[in-house]
Order: C-alpha cells, then structure tokens, then sequence
C-alpha cells in the first residue's frame, strides 16, 4: 500500500517516512502543500498523512479541494492543534482521524492499520455497479456483464480492480503501471490495449480516456 506524507518538519517526517516504510508501506513524502496536491492528483494513493501548517497550501484546504473533486482517499491529520474547532472543522471536511504531536510511532502504526482497515472492510464484498448492466466484485474480482461472468485475464482482472475501487478519479498512466504492472516499464500502447479489450468485452463506454491526464470509469447515479 501506498501513503502521501505531507509534514514540513524534517525530523517527523524523516522519522515517519522510515517507520512507515519499515512496516511494508511505500511512502512519497512532501513538506510543501501544493506539491502534495499535485501528487495526491496525479499518483493514486491509499492514505494521505497531512499535517496541516505547511508552506503552499494547508491540511485543511487540500482535503477540502480532494472532497470536491470527490476524491475518497483516507486522510490522517497529523498536528500540535488541539483547539476543538480546528478539530471539528478537520472531520466536517472529510478526514478520518486525527494524530496529534507529540506521538510514538506505534500510535502511527495502530490508527494507520485502524483507518485501512475500516476503509477495506466498508468496500469489502460489494458490487461495483459500472453502468450498461456491468458490475464488478471487488473481493472475488469478478466482473459480470447482463449476469454472465466476464473472462478476464490477470492483468485484467487487475486493472478493472483499481479503476472500479476509484469510480470518478482519473488515475494516470503512470498510476496504472505501479497498481497494475507492479512498476515495470509497460508502453502507452499497451496500456490502452488494456483498456480497449475491457470495453469490448464490456461495453464502449466503460472507461473513459481524459486526453493528457489519464483514465476513468464514471460513477453512475
């Protein structure tokens, strides 16, 4: 699993960064808000670690442009605030818990663990209705089209996995080639390969190309 950890002072960030990447995780760390913006837009991530005085823009303004854009990610703030409404306004603009300095590093880990947790488990076995009488399992990693179970291949199965776990967020081509084929050097043409045998398996409209910035299966309302 990949995190975001976004803390301007040197020495939390340095000691978080290889407490985290001792327990298994991949951490990309930042101490400018802007620029974990920017990341948090363009990389998929399964949980952003934010502290939110930091220079470019803070905690609490990147959340709020995430939710707007209907980006789900998981967020910890990670602070010295303890004024009742800074907190209040953290959980009313979407984050998940709170991490306050100072902390030990088994605090990290335990919320870390708690807030994946609870965000597998609330995804865990259900439908991902994907329009045009498609749907995926996200457990079994299933894909059904007008109730008939879809051959899919393992890379496949992989793809449709990640873009069904994230309706509505464009993930770029890089993100896909971490998610999907593990980081290896995977060309655009094989990428959109990828893509066009889902749709003709599926349907045309499955996952939408969004020219320079990535792909997306739409939620459906």
């Amino acid at each position: 699993m990949k995190i975001l950890l976004l803390e301007d002072d040197f020495a939390y960030k340095e000691t978080m960064r290889e407490y985290l990447e001792s327990l298994g995780y991949l951490v990309d760390d930042f101490d400018n808000g802007q620029e974990a913006l920017d990341a948090a837009f363009s990389q998929r991530y399964d949980l952003l670690l934010l502290d939110i005085r930091v220079p470019g823009m803070d905690g609490y303004e990147i959340v709020k442009v995430l939710r707007e854009y209907q980006m789900e990610t998981p967020v910890i703030f990670v602070t010295s605030l303890t004024d009742i409404h800074n907190l209040s306004l953290g959980y009313e603009l979407g984050c998940n818990d709170y991490l306050r300095k100072p902390f030990a590093m088994k605090e990290l880990k335990y919320r870390v663990n708690q807030v994946l947790k609870s965000r597998f488990e609330s995804s865990k076995g259900a439908w991902v209705a994907l329009g045009e009488a498609t749907r995926f399992h996200c457990e079994r990693f299933v894909l059904e089209r007008e109730g008939v179970e879809v051959a899919l291949t393992k890379t496949e199965q992989k793809l449709i996995c990640v873009l069904a776990q994230n309706l509505g967020q464009i993930l770029s081509p890089e993100a896909l080639r971490e998610y999907v084929w593990n980081g290896q050097e995977v060309n655009d043409s094989d990428i959109r390969m990828a893509i066009k045998k889902l749709r003709d398996k599926t349907h045309k409209e499955l996952i939408k190309n969004v020219r320079g910035q990535g792909y997306v299966i739409e939620k459906k309302h």
